[in-house]
């Protein structure tokens, strides 16, 4: 997928001036990539409109001006588009109970590489992530995930973590693989 440049962004301003014209498409696109695994995991699938999107929120809610600013959003949330066939996904883990949440974040410290895409042919690809979000005796409640796919469009989603709360699988849905397919073939 191609990287969001700095053209395409708009100063904060104008961008709130479209907010409301330009977020039923955004909402829609995530919506198709939006997987549920269970009821605490969440992937949410990156495409360029999407991490566009989160640029734009980043610069309104945070009245972002400077140009070195803008740059680094851009080099920030670009990590979040898959490269070379890949798939860049956020993962949220939602535990509304802060002490539930802090116990199990400590519990799912070797959750991360149990995460996996099923390709076609039963193949799971596990995600690769940033290892500053993972600390010493917890996780963060999101995490930054690439799967190395191939080019290939995956059929389900899932965890095979030990703890029958999160280990789940879930075919994707045809909107969602149709999605991803588009998404993959722009490179």
């Amino acid at each position: 997928m191609r990287p969001v440049v700095r053209e395409e962004i708009l100063d904060f301003m104008t961008y709130a001036d479209r907010r409301d014209a330009l977020r039923p498409e955004i909402l829609e696109a995530k919506r198709q990539r939006r997987i549920s695994i269970g009821p605490y995991l969440m992937l949410l699938l990156e495409n360029h409109q999407t991490v566009w999107y989160q640029i734009q929120e980043m610069m309104r809610v945070e009245r972002i001006v400077r140009e070195k600013d803008i740059l680094h959003e851009i080099q920030t949330y670009n990590e979040l588009i898959g490269k070379n066939g890949g798939v860049g996904a956020c993962l949220l883990i939602g535990i509304n109970d802060p002490e539930e949440r802090a116990e199990k974040l400590t519990a799912w410290m070797g959750l991360l590489p149990t995460l996996y895409l099923e390709l076609a042919d039963g193949t799971k690809v596990a995600p690769v992530w940033d290892a500053r979000q993972v600390g010493d005796d917890r996780l963060s409640s999101v995490q930054y995930l690439t799967f190395p796919l191939g080019g290939q469009v995956p059929i389900a989603a899932g965890c095979d973590f030990d703890d029958p709360v999160v280990n789940f699988r879930v075919a994707l849905s045809a909107e969602t693989r149709a999605a991803l397919s588009a998404d993959l073939s722009e490179g």
